[in-house]
């Protein structure tokens, strides 16, 4: 499912409008390559054809081509109307080109596709259908009516009926592949991008968030000086003023404000050391602990375990992994039906966590193509509530830049529900982490067990 036009901004829906220059620069390569061929059948091959309305048929599309150059400017894109209405103009001069040429009998024929495949990848179905069948109504034309075939000398050859139909039938069924292939490799990328861009802005606005803590330092310095000032000031007003009255009750509070900005600025500026504590560096348990604690209030009780030896591993701060984590988190209570289970585990290698759901697990379609962008759980299972299906696809993208593996399962049976196991290489998941005292662990491979709901 793609997003519709009316629920993007105006900047993303003309994006998907095809610019003018693309279609004039393919339409002048069209021209040029029918003035080749027409002169070519004439003048080099001798061959008998309506020399003077062949070129008219071509310099209609040159004028066309020369008018809109004057008209619009290179970057304008056109609105679905109007480059329906030029792709319909390209299949009907073919179509006039092919009735002075010989119908279908010309070879050239197979150039119906190329306006239905433009389409096809730039348009609407719908109007891509239309053309289609515009298409296929000039085509059926001219398998009945059309002049005779150029060829030399008096014997022309007459191709069978049934080759004729032969040729119909395969233009047709051309025009429907190519078009129905085109659409559907256009749509994939388009949703792609579109998935990706919003990927890029969930993960601005996340890494903005953690920036805040920077600018704030930032600006306690810069109001370090004025205050200086104040308070310099206030001091000399202290002086000056005599001991008692109004004014000096009011240069007393003004002096107390400014420490107590200066209290404030201080702690602010506090925030960008090197020694955050928790607010940089994460254990796992902790991870865990922040990405689960905005679902604790839906009433879905957590199972989660730690399997590893000391110490745990500890990660930096990342907004993108927390989000994603939390997007995977927020699909499983919303299936769970009566616990979501969190399974930590961690060697000298590698840090796997696991995310498990009591539900009723992913769907066969869901399974095979889990992660791909406007793919619902709870459309493909006919639940209310459902979004476009870029939940996981952005807690994918998110996470895999990070330098997981995950793994999408249902919990074999008895059990029931959906699992999403992510695996980190233990280097990628603690770098930039602060080093820790270190222990002997021993090697402890991935466990390959029956799933966080089996019976023990």
């Amino acid at each position: 499912m793609t997003v519709p036009d009316a629920d993007l901004p105006p900047l993303a829906r003309s994006s998907r409008h095809l610019r003018l220059d693309t279609l004039v620069r393919l339409r002048w390569l069209a021209i040029a390559g029918q003035s080749l061929a027409v002169a070519g059948v004439h003048f080099g091959l001798g061959f008998t054809l309506p020399f003077g309305w062949c070129f008219l048929a071509i310099a209609i599309s040159a004028w066309l081509n020369i008018a809109l150059r004057i008209r619009f400017p290179l970057s304008h894109r056109l609105r679905e109307d109007a480059a329906t209405a030029l792709l319909a103009f390209d299949i009907i001069q073919l179509a006039a080109l092919l009735y002075l040429t010989g119908g279908l009998q010309n070879p050239f024929a197979i150039l119906f596709l190329a306006p239905v495949m433009i389409s096809a990848t730039a348009l609407p179905p719908q109007r891509t259908m239309l053309l289609g069948l515009l298409a296929v109504v000039l085509a059926s034309v001219l398998n009945f009516t059309h002049l005779p075939l150029p060829w030399a000398g008096p014997n022309r050859p007459v191709l069978p009926p049934f080759y004729q139909a032969g040729n119909w039938i395969a233009l047709v069924l051309g025009l429907g592949f190519t078009g129905i292939y085109a659409w559907r490799v256009a749509k994939e990328a388009r949703d792609l991008s579109e998935a990706l861009a919003a990927t890029e802005l969930v993960l601005a606005r996340e890494q903005h968030l953690s920036q805040l803590d920077g600018l704030a330092a930032a600006a306690a310095h810069e109001l370090g000086t004025p205050l200086a000032t104040i308070a310099l000031v206030a001091r000399e007003l202290s002086r000056l003023a005599p001991p008692e009255g109004e004014m000096a009750e009011d240069i007393t509070l003004l002096r107390e404000q400014v420490e107590r900005c200066r209290g404030i600025l201080g702690k602010l500026t506090s925030l960008q050391d090197d020694d955050a504590g928790p607010l940089d560096q994460l254990s796992l348990r902790l991870l865990i602990e922040e990405t689960a604690g905005p679902q604790r209030p839906f009433g879905v009780p957590f199972r989660i375990e730690m399997i590893g030896d000391k110490p745990e591993p500890v990660c930096r701060r990342n907004p993108g992994m927390i989000y994603g984590l939390g997007n995977i988190v927020d699909n499983a209570v919303d299936f769970a039906r009566s616990e979501v289970a969190i399974i930590a585990q961690w060697t000298d290698m590698h840090v796997m966590l696991t995310i498990a759901d009591d539900g009723p697990g992913f769907p066969p379609d869901v399974l095979m193509r889990a992660g791909e962008p406007y793919l619902s759980r709870a459309a493909a299972e006919s639940r209310a509530g459902g979004g476009l299906g870029l939940g996981l696809f952005i807690a994918k993208t998110l996470l895999e830049r990070g330098g997981a593996a995950l793994e999408f399962s249902n919990l074999p049976s008895p059990a029931s529900g959906a699992s999403v196991r992510m695996v980190w290489p233990r280097a990628v998941f603690e770098a930039d982490a602060k080093p820790s005292g270190s222990s002997k662990r021993e090697e402890m491979p991935l466990p390959e067990g029956d799933g966080p709901f089996s019976p023990s």
